[in-house]
């Protein structure tokens, strides 16, 4: 009975798993040049996103953003995932530690 349970409650799980994927958007930034494209984007407040950062640059690059609480090394010519959120209505700001002159942007959550 216990192992007729387990199975139940895995299959719910499976089952639950490309909806829930469905409800998080995704946000692609591209790095190219030591700046980030877009420099600012428009995301749905109150919801946890996946943020997909390319860098297509030959040199490797760290997304950091103090108002997001995250820091991560972009490889050169490589990617990264990066979640945040949900997030209350306001702006906030992302960077590239190794450029920060020019890499530079901004997540603005609206409800």
């Amino acid at each position: 009975m216990q192992t007729l349970r387990k199975l139940v409650i895995a299959s719910a799980l499976v089952l639950a798993l490309p909806a829930a994927l469905a409800e998080q958007p995704e946000i692609r930034l591209v790095l190219e040049n030591h700046r980030f494209s877009p420099a600012e984007i428009t995301v749905p407040a109150g919801r946890k996103l996946k943020l997909v950062v390319e860098n297509r640059d030959a040199t490797p690059e760290e997304f950091e953003s103090y108002a997001l609480n995250r820091e991560k090394i972009v490889p050169a010519r490589g990617s990264i995932i990066v979640f945040v959120g949900p997030l209350k209505p306001g702006r906030y700001e992302f960077f590239g530690e190794f450029n920060a002159s020019t890499a530079r942007g901004w997540l603005v959550a609206q409800p």
